[in-house]
């Protein structure tokens, strides 16, 4: 696909196709790499890990061939090593034109995406999408090399105002280069970070910030990113005692604030570690109801969309029995016993106790971290519920989620 280029996204945009072969060599001549790869494969020598390596790039010609060489056979090992498989309902949008914003709750990191792409491949998709992430994860120089091989584009953290400005409207500028111009579909999350307590919302600054770089009112410029709500859904968030370990340091100490370290350890958790079923349920694109908000004062569109964007993506939610498990467990009920059976009980209570032993901390407050974690499981729950009683649905379809799964 030939497009205009246009350097003004130099500074947050993924690699050109011309541009692999000098990242393949500044990969190469990372000392720090190279220091992770021979302690994965000691018994080769630094001359014979390079060369596998090129001989592997043979045939790469562009970023999406690096995703399905490289990138695609590694999320399918985790996949199989770390969830008990995984399902993408995609038939409410087109496998082809127009593409898509895809903008999802975020439930890991790295994943989010990379198991989206698998799934958009599979499903025969065109293409797979470009990649929103923070820059406060490129913490070293080979992993922005490997990241911006994989369609991702730069997310600009910590900005004074001004800058921030200016870095959301190139941003968005480019998202919408990135979709009108070279037909790829974009992947960015609801919000900046994940939602600790699964509690999952749209920013209303996330919708403010894509319709920046269009034309015409906040509704046409929406209407130009062909957006499409995405819900995940994890049986099990491998992070779930980081996340609640996190809500201790802060109740704790309200001036504490996660380390790159932290980042780290919650990217290596949640891409290694046991996730159980996971689902993917793509909404129809919103461009079917924008111009129901078209005549809205301007400070009320973007709150009324993000509310509407939040009901379909928790109406797609896709509950498990641990998540009816742990709502009655706060709850202190039994309101939801025809979702589980007792083994089903006793398997997630086990499970949120092995979690807990994770916790690492001087003064641990175990009940208020045991309740964290079954909240974070218990508000898929209500979200959805709420969702569908917003349409007066009866309660006999409630039961769909749990049977579908």
């Amino acid at each position: 696909m030939r497009y205009e280029y246009l350097p003004e996204f130099d500074s947050i945009r993924p690699y050109n196709d011309n541009e692999l072969k000098g990242a393949l060599d500044s990969l190469l001549k990372d000392r720090q790499l190279n220091v992770i790869l021979q302690g994965a494969v000691p018994w080769l020598p630094r001359w014979a890990r390079n060369g596998i390596i090129r001989l592997a790039f043979i045939g790469v010609k562009s970023p999406m061939d690096f995703q399905l060489r490289f990138m695609k056979p590694i999320v399918r090992y985790i996949l199989h090593k770390c969830s008990t498989g995984y399902s993408f309902g995609h038939d409410r949008i087109e496998a082809g034109e127009p593409r898509y914003t895809f903008i999802s709750n975020h439930r890991d990191i790295v994943l989010d995406s990379a198991i989206l792409d698998i799934m958009l491949h599979d499903a025969r998709f065109p293409t797979t999408c470009e990649i929103a992430i923070g820059d406060n994860l490129l913490i070293y120089p080979w992993i922005e090399t490997i990241v911006k091989m994989n369609k991702a584009f730069t997310v600009k953290r910590g900005l004074s105002a001004r800058d921030l400005l200016n870095s959301s409207l190139t941003m968005s500028k480019y998202m919408h280069y990135a979709i009108n111009a070279k037909h790829e579909n974009i992947w960015i999350a609801q919000r900046e970070g994940r939602a600790k307590d699964s509690d999952d919302r749209t920013q209303e600054s996330v919708l403010k910030m894509l319709a920046m770089g269009g034309e015409g009112n906040p509704v046409d410029k929406l209407r130009d990113m062909n957006i499409v709500p995405l819900t995940i859904s994890y049986e099990y968030d491998p992070c779930d005692y980081l996340k609640a370990t996190e809500f201790q340091m802060k109740r704790d100490d309200p001036s504490y604030k996660k380390t790159p370290q932290d980042d780290l350890k919650n990217m290596d958790t949640g891409i290694l570690g046991f996730k159980g079923k996971i689902h993917y349920e793509a909404s129809p694109c919103i461009n079917a109801w924008l111009d129901e908000y078209a005549d809205l004062p301007k400070t009320e569109v973007y709150k009324e969309i993000a509310k509407r964007m939040d009901h379909e993506i928790h109406l797609s939610y896709r509950l498990f029995p641990g998540n009816y498990v742990a709502l009655d467990e706060l709850n202190g009920s039994h309101d939801y016993t025809d979702k589980y059976t007792p083994e089903e009980k006793a398997a997630f209570d086990q499970y949120v106790e092995e979690q807990l032993k994770k916790v690492k901390l001087e003064n641990p407050d175990w009940d208020y971290l045991r309740e964290r974690i079954r909240t974070m499981y218990a508000n898929p729950v209500k979200n959805k519920f709420k969702a569908l009683a917003a349409m007066n649905r009866p309660d006999s379809q409630q039961d769909k989620a749990l049977d579908d799964a």
